[in-house]
């Protein structure tokens, strides 16, 4: 049976008990059951034994569907929730008036009238309410927060989509032309730091272009 591995961040390959060559299609189930039909790249591993060998190969949704849409779905899905949480909160906050006139009066609790119970029970309700509707509204803000992460991801290209290799061979290049300008002074040193993480940025950005050509090369 053919399964997803983790290959790097954001990045999934397939994992098959037989070999296949590049342009193949294959089925890959998830660890929920659902499958998808993938279109096959490049070897890029083995794992198993030596006496039950398993191949690795980076692979593309035939229908297309990548980091991005699973940004964006994720994004439509948080703002469900958050909706969902605002609506419960609203309900609560309405039934948490119930008995507002009276309660309005300010009348205090009579002790040991027979009107003690329902009227500390009341108090209760109303205060269980608007406890549990302002949980709602911090859950509704949690989702909304974390939909920011979400919409920048799916502005990105990474390294689970194809052309990945050719975007960042341009920013590796990039990076190059900017570290030179630094070293030989045509380019402003914006602070001391300015050089060093400019050539991390070219390390990062090898190993990237390394990962991809592997992937997708």
């Amino acid at each position: 049976m053919n399964k997803y591995k983790k290959y790097c961040p954001n990045v999934f390959v397939a994992e098959c008990e037989q070999e296949y060559k590049k342009g193949d299609t294959i089925t890959l189930k998830t660890k929920y059951g659902k499958e998808n039909e993938h279109i096959v790249h490049n070897l890029v591993g083995y794992t198993g034994t030596q006496e039950n060998i398993k191949y690795c190969y980076s692979i593309t949704r035939v229908d297309g569907f990548n980091n991005q849409e699973r940004a964006n779905n994720k994004v439509d899905k948080l703002n469900i929730w958050a909706d969902s949480a605002e609506r419960r909160s609203n309900v609560l906050i309405e039934k948490s008036n119930e008995g507002r006139d009276f309660l309005a009066l300010g009348e205090p609790i009579k002790t040991g009238h027979h009107s003690e119970k329902k009227h500390r029970a009341l108090i209760g309700r109303n205060h269980s309410r608007m406890k549990n509707a302002m949980n709602e509204v911090d859950k509704a803000e949690e989702y909304r927060n974390r939909t920011a992460y979400w919409r920048n991801i799916a502005g990105k290209i990474d390294l689970s989509m194809s052309e990945s290799l050719e975007f960042f061979n341009v920013q590796l290049e990039e990076a190059i032309m900017y570290h030179t300008g630094l070293k030989v002074g045509s380019i402003k040193r914006e602070h001391s730091y300015s050089l060093t993480y400019a050539k991390k940025s070219i390390n990062d950005l090898k190993k990237k272009v390394k990962t991809a050509k592997i992937l997708w090369g």
